[in-house]
């Protein structure tokens, strides 16, 4: 049978609105639980305009949304199928000659254009949206995030420069990461060996270096040196030190390979960004591996019953799926696994594993 645009585009349009509203319901369901957290916040910190706190969580939400991508893509494509199957539409195609991959590949297509629109496209539009949010977030509530701020409470940033390493600690850190106070630094030579301990009031990012200013500089066999401006070599910019820092949610798939470089020669761990890139770009191959797995358990007949032990079992498979890729996730940010293959290996496996399941269904 030869399959026509016409029923190709009714199909395709079917993945479509079964992913659009998952999406929508996702994408409310989270405004809601922001707003309420916003709320929250408000009331303790002070009073902050309904209307302030209704535009930041809109504009954190395309962010948050994001993330729901593949599950956005799972179930509504097991809605899809389940209403087609439901009205017997797929027993009519079948019955027509059409096999499983022929009804399919509408919605893969489905699944892989929006992986690349939400790699090149969304993901840009929502990393502005966020870095926006922390803006005025920090606006309404009178305190810039600290972006440098350990769980201890104070601030440690290890460093290159052009006159060799150095570890910056701080009290605390403000202007997102580009003014620190209370700063206590010790530089290393080119070879690694200890140079100086610097303790100053405070300290600016300028280009190429920090500038330190009030304080005393203390060399091994010397007596201490008062001075009011000392400066520490960095290849940390001020453009870039609240990327390089901060949450990976603010940068855009474009920007990620700059900030990677800028960051590795800084000498700061790279991990984290080089986990998002991989991730978005493993986008694409993870919307088709959610298309398939979604056909797993969605094209029993209704009179076969147990249809809702299938649906459940699909479901049951994408919670498992997304678990292991988090894990997946966070031992490639602990440097223990390649990015790469903390990434796509699991989305590798669950494609392979669908697709056996899927000819083992219909070919036996």
């Amino acid at each position: 049978m030869t399959q026509s645009w016409t029923l190709t585009a009714y199909i395709a349009k079917r993945f479509l609105l079964g992913i659009a509203i998952t999406l929508g319901i996702c994408a409310l369901l989270i405004f809601m639980i922001d707003i309420v957290e916003l709320l929250r916040l408000s009331g303790k910190t002070g009073e902050v305009p309904m209307l302030a706190l209704t535009e930041i969580a809109f504009l954190r939400l395309p962010a948050y949304i994001e993330f729901l991508f593949g599950f956005a893509v799972l179930v509504g494509s097991i809605g899809a199928l389940m209403m087609l199957n439901r009205k017997n539409e797929l027993a009519v195609m079948r019955a027509g000659g059409m096999s499983v991959w022929q009804f399919l590949w509408p919605g893969i297509l489905v699944g892989l254009i929006i992986g690349v629109l939400g790699m090149v496209l969304y993901n840009p539009l929502a990393a502005a949206g966020r870095d926006s949010a922390d803006r005025k977030f920090a606006k309404a509530f009178g305190s810039e995030k600290n972006l440098l701020k350990a769980q201890g409470g104070g601030t440690w940033l290890r460093q290159a420069g052009e006159d060799g390493e150095s570890v910056i600690g701080a009290a605390a850190a403000a202007n997102r990461g580009l003014k620190l106070t209370g700063v206590m630094a010790l530089t290393y030579d080119r070879d690694g060996h200890f140079s100086e301990r610097i303790d100053a009031a405070n300290a600016d990012l300028k280009e190429g270096y920090w500038q330190l200013r009030n304080g005393w500089v203390t060399r091994l066999g010397q007596e201490p040196e008062k001075f009011e401006t000392y400066l520490i070599s960095t290849h940390l910019t001020p453009d870039r030190v609240q990327d390089a820092l901060g949450t990976v949610l603010s940068v855009s798939f474009w920007e990620l390979p700059g900030l990677i470089e800028v960051t590795e020669k800084a000498k700061l761990s790279s991990e984290k960004l080089r986990i998002q890139y991989e991730t978005l770009w493993s986008r694409p191959l993870l919307c088709i591996a959610m298309v398939l797995l979604a056909a797993t358990v969605s094209l029993k007949s209704f009179r076969s019953g147990r249809i809702q032990t299938m649906v459940a079992a699909g479901m049951f498979g994408g919670f498992g799926f997304f678990l292991i890729s988090e894990i997946s996730r966070q031992i490639g940010i602990a440097g223990l696994a390649p990015a790469w293959a903390a990434v796509w290996l699991p989305v590798v496996l669950v494609l392979v594993i669908s697709t056996t399941v899927l000819l083992h269904q219909e070919d036996g």
